[in-house]
């Protein structure tokens, strides 16, 4: 983040030395400008990179970066309120998202975020990785419809139970994973049953989908199979979109009687299950098997994502369906984005399969107990009058705050006293029975920064 910094800060300084210079006129040299600036060339570099990607400055190689010419000045702006008569009243609302994906700002403690701190991210592997699967002959090729043949076996032995290779479609992504799959299943307007609370991002996917998500209320052991049958009775849905394991917000896992129930609920409404298991490998304590191991009817469909217990940009993952749902699936992806990069795909293969990813793993569910520990410790002694559950894997706590407490206003006031966290109302589909907050432990630097974070947190709470 400080060389993303850097980066913006020279570019800053450089825009307004371009403005002073004529068209084609020669910005100084790269040597020049890191001596000036006391930064190195790959600064330089990426902010030349943006001042060209905003057309301010043409970059010659062996020539040097010369200020671009300029439109012209002046000039009534272009009426494109006529859009909003075209596009209609549907809408894509992506502040959720969003949010989640914005890093904290300088100064700020991140304890909030979907992915691991860089410092838990298996940089260097995968750095190897990505260079052996740059050297093979074909990675450039076109894959195989499906996704490469070693990945696919790879999910489907990760996964277990009866699923085989040919049950596997490699996509891009969780989230990529989600939108395929909910389009592929559910005309626009369905309903669709989720937990509550439950992932922003499929709220998000469902809306703009023009989906109708029903929600159904989880506690400490996962999703209330009573009120799953009563939401597909009343809605008529014939999807629930889940999360076993490690559930996001809440990090419950489904307790054992309960995935056996949610299944037979399912089979008796004529209904799929849509898992979403991005979290099995964030497991602090094993997690059990994931529900498509114990169904034996092509009910589950599966979702297993390997990004959050990698990098953000290792955007690869899978979709595990048998049947007709699984050919749905199959043609939607190919339709709508033709299949996910070959060199990603090599990539994660390479890193599965080296003797460093158990290493990897081993050292991140350490770092996550290590960090979750402290969290709820200092939670504990700052703010003993909170609820603070005691999760066996993910990245989040999910704290009850005292009834009338404001969530949403007590994140903004957080932010502003230097400490991100999530309210948690846009979790809930519709209303929430109470006020929460989620706390990640797995996005801020160490265990020193969460303890700052706490502590920042709770002279808001103070106050």
């Amino acid at each position: 983040m400080k060389n993303d910094s850097s980066v913006a800060a020279l570019a800053d300084a450089l825009r307004t030395d371009v403005r002073r210079l004529n068209p084609g006129e020669r910005l100084p040299s790269s040597r020049a400008l890191v001596e000036r600036h006391r930064v190195s060339p790959v600064t330089v570099s990426r902010a030349l990179g943006l001042l060209a990607a905003e057309g301010l400055v043409v970059t010659r190689p062996g020539s040097g970066a010369f200020a671009a010419e300029r439109p012209p000045a002046g000039g009534e702006p272009a009426d494109l309120g006529w859009q909003a008569v075209a596009l209609g009243d549907r809408s894509v609302d992506p502040a959720g998202v969003a949010g989640l994906l914005t890093p904290a700002p300088d100064g700020v403690v991140a304890l909030s975020g979907g992915y691991l701190h860089p410092s838990l991210q298996p940089a260097r592997a995968l750095a190897a990785a990505a260079a052996r699967a740059a050297r093979r002959p074909d990675a450039w090729e076109l894959p195989p419809l499906g996704g490469i043949p070693e990945l696919r076996a790879w999910f489907a032995r990760t996964v277990g139970g009866a699923v085989s290779p040919a049950d596997v479609l490699i996509t891009s992504g969780g989230q990529q994973s989600m939108t395929t799959v909910l389009r592929a299943m559910l005309p626009p307007g369905a309903p669709v049953l989720v937990e509550s609370p439950t992932y922003l991002g499929v709220l998000a996917v469902a809306r703009a989908s023009g989906l109708h998500p029903v929600p159904v209320p989880v506690d400490a052991d996962g999703v209330r199979p009573g009120l799953l049958a009563e939401a597909f009775a009343m809605s008529g849905a014939r999807a629930f979109y889940c999360q076993p394991s490690f559930h996001n917000p809440t990090g419950t896992v489904l307790s054992a009687e309960r995935r056996a129930k949610v299944l037979d609920v399912a089979r008796a409404a004529g209904a799929f299950v849509i898992e979403d298991d991005y979290a099995r490998h964030l497991g602090i304590a094993a997690p059990p098997p994931p529900l498509i191991a114990q169904d034996a009817g092509g009910r589950v469909v599966h979702i297993a994502s390997l990004t959050k217990a990698t990098a953000p940009s290792l955007r690869i993952a899978a979709v595990i369906a048998r049947g007709p749902v699984a050919e749905r699936i199959r043609a939607t992806q190919l339709v709508e984005e033709f299949f996910p990069a070959r060199p990603l795909q090599e990539t994660l293969l390479e890193l599965v399969s080296s003797p460093g990813w158990a290493r990897h793993l081993r050292a991140v569910r350490a770092a996550l107990r290590a960090r979750r520990d402290a969290v709820r410790t200092a939670l504990a002694r700052e703010l003993p009058e909170l609820r603070v559950n005691h999760p066996a894997g993910g990245l989040h706590l999910w704290v009850r705050l005292p009834d009338g407490v404001d969530d949403t206003a007590l994140a903004e006031a957080a932010l502003r006293a230097g400490v991100l966290v999530s309210a948690g109302r846009p979790f809930f589909p519709a209303e929430p029975p109470a006020p929460h907050l989620r706390i990640s432990y797995g996005t801020a630097a160490s265990e020193q920064e969460l303890a700052e974070g706490v502590r920042r947190l709770t002279a808001v709470l103070r106050s």
